[in-house]
């Protein structure tokens, strides 16, 4: 259904860090350079979804919506504490420990943290799955 998810940021190298370091632990590798002022994780366009950060075209400051939130798959529940661990490793704040989730359903494992710039993703495992 989707290609990409971009997120503005106001510091491009400390997010490209954070998403380094985050995006690792879930077995997510950099995606292929596409211009200076991008950079992604994933596959490469069109091939699938990726994640991409810029600073916002229009020079503003970037902001965090009250609501969207971007959920990444993990394998396990390890993969989950580890995203979550270097979230906050890496300048980004928790939103929710890792641990069951039962109002989702009996085997939602999940964490939630916000990046540097105070966008919010979840990290999640059906444990039923593993």
């Amino acid at each position: 259904m989707m290609i990409y998810a971009t997120l503005g940021v106001t510091d491009f190298e400390r997010s490209i860090s954070f998403f380094d370091a985050v995006m690792t632990t879930i077995g997510v590798p950099r995606a292929p350079d596409w211009e200076d002022n991008f950079k992604g994780w994933g596959v490469p366009y069109g091939k699938g979804m990726s994640l991409w950060i810029c600073k916002p075209f229009d020079g503003s400051t970037p902001h965090p919506g009250n609501g969207p939130m971007l959920a990444f798959r993990a394998a396990n529940q390890l993969q989950v504490n580890a995203f979550h661990n270097a979230a906050l490793e890496n300048g980004g704040s928790d939103e929710g420990q890792p641990g069951l989730r039962p109002q989702y359903g009996p085997d939602f494992y999940a964490c939630y943290v916000r990046d540097p710039d105070g966008n919010k993703m979840a990290c999640v495992v059906s444990v039923l799955a593993i």
